[in-house]
């Protein structure tokens, strides 16, 4: 048999890791195994372990000791052993992979330029995640942009859904739309996805003084307010939406204190600020919610038809992927132990504004 890693944390202490060794099972008729080559670290991965339980994020690479986990990252892996008459060793995938080494996978839906991981305990999971790319079937593919595509396209995504879904609802009734933590990657995404709308409502963006002249840099943002200056800098008599990539209840409960009525709605998407968390007695929860990008997805999926909403997310993100390399710095790094070590940076929110890691194990 063949051995693997995964890194394994504690689901309640996302500090507690360890690179666990495995046996790998023997392939069945159908399987496919796929050899993780190197996948990016962002916030947004901090995201899926700290709401792991109540959005299922560890149900996608389950380990057998109770109480641990796997966080699930985006990245490129090769299949180095088929069972498979559809899919041939050498294939490369891009596509939702453990933070770890190796994958068994038992492909379905195989069309030219994509698959589905169709592993039983898989099966109830959204779609989007599921869905793996045959890059080099795809039209145009260009691997020189695969950095790129594995630290902003999951975050610039989601940014497109925030855009697509706030101008579906009609921007809520907003005149404005303020971005807590605005350097984050993915809010850099969405004031992209905004920005190329006339008739999206102005945004401002907030962010913390060290951030502050990076954000200015971007030239995206309309106004930026620094988490300090909220009361003073942001008029409350212009209906706002929200969308919060920081997960900071205090400063969402700021925010909706000084707008009041005038708080149209609140899009809870990120927890760059993880540790802040806890709503507060201010914190509007009747025009509140979290956004869970895979639902738009299949919404739209339902409204357009399949592969529409993938094409435009898609398109989006290449020019927006683009214009980041403007401000976008890659950070690579190789094994076991520089992954605890980018890990630990991003969990403690040290990683700057400005930087994508890239890990190969």
């Amino acid at each position: 048999m063949k051995s693997a890693h995964q890194f394994v944390v504690d689901k309640t202490d996302l500090a507690a890791h360890a690179m666990v060794e495995h046996e790998l099972p023997a392939l069945a008729e159908g399987d496919v195994l796929a050899k993780v080559d190197r996948f990016a670290i962002t916030a947004n991965n901090i995201t899926y372990g700290v709401v792991g339980e109540r959005i299922g994020y560890w149900k996608f690479f389950p380990v057998a000791e109770a109480g641990k986990g796997i966080i699930p990252v985006w990245g490129f892996a090769d299949i180095v052993e088929s069972r498979n008459q559809d899919i041939s060793e050498g294939e490369r995938l891009y596509g939702y992979w453990p933070m770890g080494s190796h994958l068994v996978m038992t492909p379905t839906k195989v069309k030219p330029s994509r698959l589905m991981d169709g592993v039983a305990h898989r099966a109830e999971l959204p779609p989007v995640y599921n869905a793996y790319s045959r890059v080099r079937a795809e039209d145009g593919y260009d691997p020189a942009m695969d950095d790129e595509r594995m630290v902003l396209y999951p975050l610039y995504a989601t940014s497109y859904c925030l855009y697509d879904f706030s101008k579906d609802n009609d921007w809520f009734g907003a005149a404005q739309v303020i971005i807590p933590s605005a350097s984050s990657k993915t809010a850099i995404g969405t004031a992209y996805a905004f920005k190329e709308d006339p008739a999206a409502p102005k945004l401002v963006g907030v962010t913390s003084a060290r951030n502050e002249e990076a954000v200015l840099a971007l030239d995206l943002y309309d106004d930026v307010i620094l988490y300090d200056d909220i009361e003073t800098g942001i008029d409350s008599a212009i209906p706002a939406l929200i969308i919060d990539m920081s997960g900071n209840g205090p400063i969402i409960g700021r925010l909706h204190r000084l707008l009041g009525e005038n708080m149209r709605y609140t899009s809870n998407v990120g927890i760059t600020h993880y540790d802040a968390g806890g709503m507060d007695g201010d914190y509007i929860q009747e025009r509140s919610a979290m956004f869970f990008a895979p639902g738009h997805i299949q919404k739209r999926t339902a409204e357009w038809g399949p592969g529409v909403f993938e094409k435009k997310a898609f398109g989006f993100w290449k020019n927006a992927a683009i214009q980041s390399r403007g401000w976008l710095k890659i950070e690579r790094s190789e094994g076991a132990g520089a992954l605890a070590r980018v890990y630990e940076e991003v969990l403690a929110g040290k990683t700057a504004a400005n930087v994508g890691h890239v890990v190969a194990l």
